[in-house]
């Protein structure tokens, strides 16, 4: 069995299953694991003198690591491939999360500030019904990219050490790739390789979205969009749900109290968003992976 076919099953498995809660209460999640690791370097290296190099030490470390773990594992055949692979792929439990914020939203309004907060890591205390939507809308699209295209991408082209080596650096970028006074030196390495290898998946994600709605002939406006964001990859695939709801997302919101104006993406799209809307973003996440399903299906004969 090719690497196409493995992934096939694969997204096909994570869709229909999604994340077993009685799997997780009594087994760790290889993310988890994975975090734990990060966890004990950030604590253990991340200390003057020397933050960046040692970052820049702990990522290629983590990287090799995962991809002679993928080479191992791999000699035992398609079977334990396919399972790590659709446990890495977060597409059901990324819908699941989501919907979930239109459900509470729907019921009250401090419901889906409760249920969004889950998803995001923004202040969520006073938020509106739009803000609660918006939020909602941007981490689909975010985690879309992320946590479904970028590692169904690196395992086609890579096979099991490029999903696990994406996914470490994608881990370790959410843990201490942040510009704060802890981890702008040592999260630095891990920061700059998420970007690049989110650079094409982003992109691509972006062009499923457009291809799926409105059409490619948005993808001018997207790109102008996307270079808005202070993230060089969030903002393609940000920027093409807008334009398939026609939504204005992004936008001023609040860190740590703190309100930041940041620019809305698809500025003249609505503003006035609501449950509706995140159960729209939900479809347009099931026929983005469609269509990604689609191209595998098309990999496997060759």
């Amino acid at each position: 069995m090719n690497t196409a076919e493995i992934l096939v099953l694969a997204l096909l498995l994570d869709a229909a299953l999604g994340e077993p809660r009685w799997l997780w209460q009594n087994l760790p999640h290889p993310a988890v694991l994975m975090g734990r690791a990060i966890g004990w370097a950030d604590a253990r290296f991340n200390a003057a003198p020397s933050q960046k190099l040692k970052g820049l030490v702990l990522v290629v470390t983590l990287v090799l690591a995962m991809a002679l773990l993928g080479k191992l594992i791999a000699l035992f055949g398609w079977l334990p491939q396919l399972v790590i692979v659709a446990i890495l792929l977060a597409q059901r439990s990324l819908v699941d999360h989501v919907r979930a914020v239109g459900n509470a939203l729907r019921l009250s309004l401090g419901g889906g500030r409760r249920s969004v907060a889950m998803i995001v890591g923004r202040d969520t205390a006073e938020m509106d019904q739009s803000a609660v939507a918006r939020g909602a809308i941007e981490s689909a699209a975010e985690n879309l990219s992320d946590g479904v295209i970028a590692p169904a991408f690196w395992f086609l082209i890579a096979g099991l050490p490029g999903l696990l080596a994406y996914k470490i650096v994608n881990t370790a970028d959410s843990m201490i790739g942040y510009r704060t006074p802890r981890h702008e030196q040592f999260g630095w390495a891990a920061a700059r390789l998420d970007d690049v290898l989110n650079w094409i998946p982003a992109r691509l994600t972006a062009v499923l979205i457009a291809a799926t709605h409105r059409g490619l002939e948005d993808l001018r406006a997207i790109r102008r969009d996307a270079s808005k964001h202070r993230s060089p990859n969030a903002g393609w695939p940000e920027s093409a749900i807008a334009r398939a709801l026609d939504a204005a997302i992004a936008g001023p919101r609040a860190y740590d109290g703190e309100m930041r104006d940041f620019p809305y993406v698809n500025a003249d799209g609505r503003k006035n968003l609501g449950p509706d809307d995140i159960d729209a973003a939900c479809t347009a996440l099931w026929q983005t992976w469609a269509a990604f399903l689609a191209i595998t299906l098309v990999c496997t004969l060759f």
